[in-house]
């Protein structure tokens, strides 16, 4: 499997960067204490940083609110997955356990201010292309909504579009079924091949520690 840019994407931003991590012979479950107990404690150290801070001075969201819109996309109305985790923390609305592999996924999006996806790789169908949606870009997300992708960084396979920093669809999402993953971490234009390169290895590892199998890592850009 294949994953690459569309061309139109490295125009408009030369420094744009994609990590991929991809999973294999993992066991996905009911999250594990340990990952619960961390995912409630960042939440509730956040809310209390988020009553002197507002969503938009995080570095990360700052700068990925930017991108947002190089690619014409609004980000007052459609905003980057993890932008949207924090302004639900804001009001206290905490993020819930789902299983093993969402949990740690939204946990790192947090943490490192980016967006992510992971996605079953038993349901990705060919090669995968990162481009720019169009106005007949559209799929069922698991917001439980029919998603227009218009403007925004779409995941597309042989079948369509699957995937996005905004939101993913339910086609390819990952459940406790799940043996071999793919990880797609819309890693910052600021940061370096290096500490990008560093950051992937890294999740890899921490995500092979809970969910067993072994990954190998890909960096784009």
């Amino acid at each position: 499997m294949i994953v690459k840019l569309d061309d139109l994407i490295v125009e408009i931003e030369p420094t744009f960067k994609l990590g991929i991590i991809h999973y294999n012979k993992i066991i996905v479950t009911s999250s594990p204490q340990m990952l619960k107990g961390r995912l409630q404690l960042f939440q509730e150290q956040l809310f209390f940083e988020l009553e002197d801070k507002a969503v938009t001075d995080f570095d990360g969201i700052k700068e990925w609110r930017a991108l947002w819109k190089k690619f014409g996309a609004d980000p007052n109305r459609y905003r980057p997955s993890m932008e949207a985790m924090y302004r639900r923390i804001a009001k206290q609305n905490y993020i819930t356990p789902m299983h093993s592999a969402v949990d740690l996924n939204n946990f790192f999006s947090m943490q490192y201010e980016i967006p992510m996806g992971i996605y079953d790789v038993a349901k990705i169908h060919g090669d995968i292309t990162l481009t720019v949606g169009n106005a007949e870009t559209t799929y069922n997300g698991l917001n439980g909504r029919e998603n227009k992708l218009q403007h925004i960084l779409t995941l597309q396979d042989d079948v369509g579009p699957f995937g996005s920093p905004f939101v993913d669809s339910v086609r390819t999402a990952v459940s406790e079924n799940t043996t071999d993953a793919l990880h797609v971490v819309f890693l910052r234009p600021s940061i370096s091949k290096e500490d990008g390169q560093q950051l992937i290895t890294s999740m890899g590892t921490m995500f092979t520690q809970i969910h067993g199998g072994s990954f190998e890592t890909t960096f784009i850009g």
